[in-house]
């Protein structure tokens, strides 16, 4: 069947686990083409003609972002997640990511950037939550790994430099569709909710003494590509460590939007919650894994730990402060020495954007060593899961989630994600170091090339300007 309106409207799959259409609403302003061509780089990237009428999609929700009249939203997964609480059998544990707790208040009447993190806990008891977790324990884990990898790559001189980040799941699928030769330069670190995932279901479940298999993990997330990310076929590690068919290493992913709408719909007093703590074991985090929902969070997190990882040194006040690769710029650049090392690095935001630096790349017109790419304006805290209490979301917007985070961070007397005593912990008593056998087979993975998609001949390109 051929997709409606496309010369006005982005295509969208029925079965796309992200985002769905209602073309009965749709005004055809041209709004979601237009984001998704010129931040995104998808639209007018690729021709339904070769495709075989099957559409490219990165599940980054900016266009249902962009729609005025929400003919575009994004899938909902609640229901899931209520039928997950009523089996008495199963163990339901909440993970929520960092971005999360600076856009929440917005639906509930309190300024951008509030920093609800003790209200949302205590809402997610209130919803039947068995174990609350915290995310930034994951992204402190990607950090362990993710740096330990660079370092790596630098010190052996490495072919696949630069290192791009590969936390952002838009991302992944973006390099994997148009740039599958840049695979091996991704790092092979998993993304946090997918770290706190497999080791939930592996050295939590054996501390706990949970059968794996009774564990539903739901995780809350700025971002509606994870929803995608969750199904990729390799993200099932937990099956293969706990030797469980079938088990997921995650298994529901709700926005923040959705979980706004589950706390109303349940009649909960959210702005006059007491608030609660994270749970145990793996609730803390560090102001690096803080920061992480920040575009630019995560270059600066890898840089304190790499600083300590080469100089056996805590970073610098300036590097625990790291201005160029803070804001909204869609491209923004940093050279640093510690020791005898010189890093370039590239903080990139918009797919759009990283299209253009990787083609600069290619041209030999500029080199880096490492490149973070976040698909999203402003990072996760401008996830297509996030609040749309205003008509259109705007960079003051942007910039007072950002400060939230920023503000966590510099309240925290933990700074680095190596001063993690909780990753400390799962390290000297599960994963023994990072980089290591079991690390390897847990906490890092795989990209495929899925350039077949575009129904190109090897040889050939495609450029927006061959199919406007």
């Amino acid at each position: 069947m051929k997709h409606l309106f496309t010369e006005k409207v982005v295509p969208i799959e029925s079965d796309n686990k992200a985002i769905k259409i209602d073309h009965e609403k749709c005004i055809k302003c041209g709004l979601c083409k237009r984001v998704c061509e010129k931040e995104i780089g998808v639209a007018n990237f690729f021709d339904l003609e070769k495709t075989n009428d099957i559409a490219i999609c990165i599940n980054c929700a900016q266009c249902a972002q962009a729609c005025p009249v929400g003919a575009i939203t994004q899938v909902e997964d609640i229901d899931r997640v209520k039928e997950a609480l009523k089996d008495e059998d199963k163990i339901v544990i909440f993970n929520t990511a960092p971005a999360v707790r600076v856009a929440l208040g917005e639906e509930f009447k309190m300024d951008a950037g509030s920093y609800v993190e003790d209200k949302m806990v205590h809402a997610l008891r209130e919803l039947g939550g068995d174990y609350v977790f915290d995310i930034t324990f994951g992204a402190d884990m990607t950090i362990m790994e993710e740096a330990n990898e660079l370092v790596k790559r630098i010190v052996e001189k490495n072919e696949n430099i630069p290192q791009f980040t590969s936390c952002c799941p838009g991302w992944v699928t973006f390099v994997e569709t148009f740039y599958p030769e840049l695979l091996n330069n991704l790092s092979t670190a998993k993304s946090p909710i997918s770290m706190q995932g497999v080791t939930i279901k592996t050295y939590f479940a054996k501390k706990a003494n949970i059968d794996p298999s009774k564990i539903v993990n739901v995780t809350i997330t700025p971002c509606t590509a994870k929803k995608f990310e969750i199904d990729r076929p390799e993200m099932n590690d937990s099956a293969k460590f706990n030797d469980i068919e079938g088990l997921r290493d995650n298994d529901i992913i709700i926005t923040t939007k959705e979980l706004a709408k589950w706390i109303k719909e349940e009649g909960i007093d959210f702005e006059n919650l007491e608030g609660s703590k994270f749970d145990n074991m793996l609730g803390l985090g560090s102001g690096a894994g803080v920061i992480f929902g920040n575009s630019g969070g995560v270059t600066e997190a890898a840089v304190r730990t790499a600083y300590h990882l080469i100089t056996g040194e805590d970073p610098t006040k300036e590097l625990l402060n790291f201005e160029p690769v803070r804001g909204l710029d869609g491209v923004k650049e940093a050279s640093i020495t510690i020791g005898d090392v010189n890093l370039k690095l590239a903080v990139v935001q918009g797919t759009a954007n990283a299209r253009t630096l990787i083609e600069k790349i290619k041209n030999k017109e500029v080199d880096y060593d490492f490149i973070e790419v976040m698909a999203c304006k402003g990072g996760c805290i401008g996830g297509g899961g996030q609040p749309k209490t205003t008509k259109v979301i705007n960079d003051k917007i942007r910039l007072s989630r950002i400060e939230g985070l920023y503000n966590k961070d510099q309240k925290l007397k933990i700074k680095c994600s190596y001063q993690n005593p909780d990753i400390v912990a799962v390290y000297n008593e599960f994963y023994q170091e990072p980089l290591s056998h079991l690390a390897h087979e847990l906490l890092h993975t795989s990209y495929y090339s899925k350039k077949h998609m575009l129904g190109l001949d090897n040889k050939e390109e495609i450029s927006s300007d061959e199919i406007v």
